[in-house]
């Protein structure tokens, strides 16, 4: 077995903990980070031998890089997994492979899928790509909400999907949760004003660092009009969601609503 821990992040998931804790059962240290839950996450966590650390959730950023900095991680890696998310029997090998064999590599990219409505959202998503194995003391997190991964070293990547069921709670439960997002996006976005932030045309489509050129495809996007528009369009037809079927139109058709409600409250704080 590789030396690898695990780190789940947890806020009331007593529906989609235990599946995830199965597809890392492979891990002798698994830890779950809650977000002091009122429902039975915490003791279906321990019941499974997991490692629970509670502590308030203030900003995807800062929480994240607490946990990195705070827990005792029994192994040298560790593989972030969120509750609604599960890790492939492809995946689980070749990331034990990857961490038994990295040299100067500190992190490694992987892809994810996510299903609605039963369907695989193949070509609807903005980036199917999350850097989720890594060197604790290598990985540090930016921005309020949707973070920013910043490994200080080499990155290569891993075959192998981790699926991610982001409806699993039910359709309401995801409008709320965007909700919530679209307020944190828009606190980042009059702060990122307010600071001016370095923004880079030319690094937004060149810039070899997937996380870099995402940054600043990010700034970039903010500063177009008709934003919840253009994003039906690029997830839509851009990016052929329409392959996707009836979901693919459905998700474009949320994502352009979540966008909207950035815009809006972007107006309000300013």
């Amino acid at each position: 077995m590789a030396n690898i821990s695990i780190l789940i992040l947890t806020k009331n998931e007593q529906q989609d903990l235990p599946a995830c804790l199965q597809s890392v059962a492979w891990s002798d240290d698994i830890h779950v980070y809650d977000s002091m839950s009122t429902d039975n996450t915490v003791a279906i966590a321990q019941k499974f031998g997991a490692t629970v650390t509670q502590r308030p959730f203030d900003n995807w950023a800062a929480h994240q890089n607490w946990g990195l900095n705070n827990i005792l991680f029994k192994h040298p890696w560790v593989f972030y997994i969120d509750a609604d998310e599960r890790m492939t029997p492809e995946l689980v090998q070749t990331v034990q492979a990857a961490a038994a064999s990295a040299k100067e590599q500190v992190a490694f990219r992987l892809q994810r899928r996510d299903f609605f409505l039963g369907t695989w959202l193949k070509h609807v998503q903005t980036s199917p790509f999350y850097m989720r194995l890594f060197r604790p003391e290598k990985m540090r997190y930016e921005r309020l909400v949707n973070p920013i991964s910043i490994a200080d070293g080499p990155v290569s990547e891993v075959t192998g999907y981790l699926d991610h069921f982001p409806f699993s709670k039910g359709m309401r439960h995801w409008i709320e949760r965007h909700n919530n997002y679209s307020s944190l996006e828009a606190q980042q976005i009059v702060a990122n004003r307010s600071k001016a932030a370095t923004f880079s045309l030319v690094k937004a489509f060149t810039a070899t660092d997937f996380h870099e050129r995402r940054f600043h495809q990010k700034e970039l996007f903010y500063r177009l009009p008709f934003r919840p528009l253009i994003k039906f369009l690029l997830l839509y037809v851009v990016k052929r969601g329409f392959l996707d079927g009836k979901a693919g139109l459905t998700y474009a058709m949320l994502q352009s609503i979540y966008e909207y409600f950035i815009v809006l409250k972007v107006r309000d704080l300013n």
